[in-house]
């Protein structure tokens, strides 16, 4: 939980760096996410780091809630959004800096194996903090988008990637699909030169290539048509199809060609 804990501070970080210099205009920039600006990305992650630090210290309150919420109709994530947008870029910088350093001190003590609810399928300690990394590198991809900025890929893309692996079933469960059985190899050139892989090595149905690549894909910040990727049978397209590492409802992704 340490060594996540860590990755998580230095993708923060990472964020920080492009956050901290914006003007109060900037932070109203329009991003590639539809309807959303700067601000809203960043109102957005602090947000559920507020709401993971409430599942991960009080998972009964938490889950006493979140019956509510999906009574009301479920979580709306432009709600969420909406409700923030009286927040100066200052103010919400703030937050962000507070927010993230309450869920790392708060994590990095926990035991991984712990059962946190959250929007979808429980998990272990372990796999939100992982999935708070995935948040991170998402959302900041909208920010480096929005900026023109491009990021330098890092180790902590395995966490992203990983995360990415094992929403399989639930990408499928999200649009009303049954999982294939197949089972499908994932093998992707990692930053350092070396590879990582996830399934079986025998599996017929495969994805290959860059990890950045696969990451953008499976956090639809790259439609499909703008990766190198290299998707071979039938499971493994129809997953490529519809994947998704968030919680939630299915996105709308990004438009092919919008990054070609």
């Amino acid at each position: 939980m340490e060594s996540l804990a860590a990755d998580l501070a230095d993708e923060s970080a990472e964020l920080r760096g492009l956050l901290a210099p914006l003007s109060e205009s900037d932070w109203k920039r329009s991003t590639p996410a539809p309807g959303w600006t700067i601000a809203d990305q960043v109102s957005h992650l602090a947000h559920f780091d507020d709401v993971a630090v409430r599942s991960g210290t009080d998972p009964e309150g938490f889950a006493a809630e979140l019956e509510r919420i999906d009574a009301a109709g479920g979580i709306d994530p432009d709600a969420v959004a909406a409700s923030y947008r009286h927040l100066s870029g200052a103010d919400l910088l703030r937050w962000y800096d507070d927010a993230r350093a309450r869920l790392v001190e708060v994590f990095a003590r926990l035991d991984p194996s712990l059962r946190v609810p959250w929007f979808g399928p429980s998990m272990s300690a372990a796999s939100s903090l992982t999935a708070r990394i995935m948040e991170t590198w998402a959302h900041g991809q909208d920010v480096a988008d929005t900026l023109g900025v491009a990021r330098v890929p890092t180790a902590r893309l395995r966490h992203v990637a990983h995360i990415g692996v094992g929403a399989r079933p639930f990408s499928f469960t999200a649009h009303g699909r049954d999982l294939p059985d197949a089972p499908i190899r994932v093998e992707l050139a990692a930053p350092d030169g070396g590879t990582w892989t996830w399934g079986p090595a025998d599996a017929a149905d495969r994805v290959t290539g860059p990890a950045p690549d696969f990451c953008l894909a499976v956090t639809q910040r790259r439609h499909r048509d703008d990766v190198d990727l290299t998707v071979t049978g039938a499971a493994a397209t129809a997953w490529m199809e519809i994947a998704q590492a968030f919680a939630g409802e299915p996105g709308a992704g990004r438009r092919p060609g919008e990054f070609a």
